[in-house]
């Protein structure tokens, strides 16, 4: 990668990839782009532009004017707002996807496109859920990025894109708010411990998610961008991971550090049908072995780094 347009910027995963790949590759060479304009780093620190992804047009002219030859497709609607708007997320989704991927073809540009854990349903094996395995969610959301995975391939083997992506579990970050995702209580959570030294959580306890702290998630994306396509055997997309956790587990790890935090459960009746509905953990030997995917942080670290960043956010002491 050497010249490189994000589109999603200001989401959970664009906020803060588009600094990283900026200190790794020059401010100069990564476009930062979405739909609205924001104040902030990713558009302060380097080129920055409007793109509203379900216009094909000028997606394509953003990129060939741009000379890029990367392109990290992240617009999306989440799972939980998706279920609320299905027409809109399929636009949204289906259609920035189409568009990302005509993009590449017609300027031969590397792609990639994040998948997810939602990509799963109820009759898939839910615990080290396999690389290839029964996909029949019952989410929108889950079948935008079902439908996303087997347009990546069909677009790879037809017209040899070279397209290239990840299963994310639910990520945790300190850096950007919620975004109506089913696995944002393990974002929540820390901040209202940090703030209220209480929480009400709308997933059950016992109900078990794979997660990954964000630095991990960053790594991974560029890492398989650039590994040797030769050894990719799984494009579209590898299941990665990092803890399979469940609410109270991230609770009894802050209670660690703020001993008088207290959890309770409310659960929301979509969120939890959602998670319920997904793998407890997921199987990511194919990507370890076909491009040495690993991770740093486990559940203790992760916790005690993010209240740090978040007290420092507000103003506190860390721990």
């Amino acid at each position: 990668m050497k010249r490189i347009l994000v589109t999603g910027a200001f989401g959970q995963i664009g906020s803060e990839l588009v600094i990283k790949l900026r200190e790794e590759y020059g401010k100069d060479h990564v476009l930062a782009t979405d739909i609205r304009t924001s104040n902030g780093e990713a558009v302060d620190s380097g080129p920055f532009e409007i793109l509203d992804v379900t216009n094909g047009e000028k997606m394509l002219e953003t990129a060939k004017n741009f000379k890029a030859d990367t392109i990290i497709h992240l617009a999306a609607m989440l799972s939980a707002v998706a279920e609320t708007k299905p027409l809109l997320a399929w636009h949204l989704n289906m259609g920035g996807l189409i568009n990302a991927l005509e993009t590449a073809r017609e300027l031969n540009l590397k792609l990639f496109v994040p998948s997810s854990i939602g990509a799963f349903g109820p009759s898939t094996p839910k615990s080290k859920t396999p690389q290839t395995t029964v996909q029949r969610p019952e989410t929108m959301y889950g079948i935008n990025k079902v439908s996303g995975e087997l347009l990546c391939d069909y677009y790879f083997k037809k017209y040899q894109v070279d397209t290239r992506g990840v299963r994310f579990p639910g990520l945790i970050s300190y850096a950007a708010p919620p975004g109506g995702g089913t696995t944002d209580y393990a974002v929540e959570i820390y901040y209202e411990a940090v703030q209220k030294g209480t929480y009400t959580s709308f997933i059950k306890k016992g109900t078990y998610l794979d997660m990954m702290y964000m630095p991990d998630a960053l790594q991974a994306i560029i890492h398989l961008m650039e590994a040797d396509p030769e050894r990719l055997k799984h494009r579209n997309a590898y299941n990665i991971t990092a803890m399979s956790i469940g609410p109270e587990h991230i609770a009894e790890e802050i209670k660690k550090h703020i001993p008088d935090f207290s959890i309770q459960y409310k659960p929301d009746p979509i969120r939890q049908k959602i998670a319920e509905s997904w793998p407890n953990s997921l199987d990511d030997a194919c990507a370890r072995a076909e491009w040495g995917f690993k991770t740093e942080y486990d559940l203790p670290k992760m916790t005690a780094d993010m209240l740090d960043k978040i007290k420092a956010q507000l103003g506190r002491s860390p721990s």
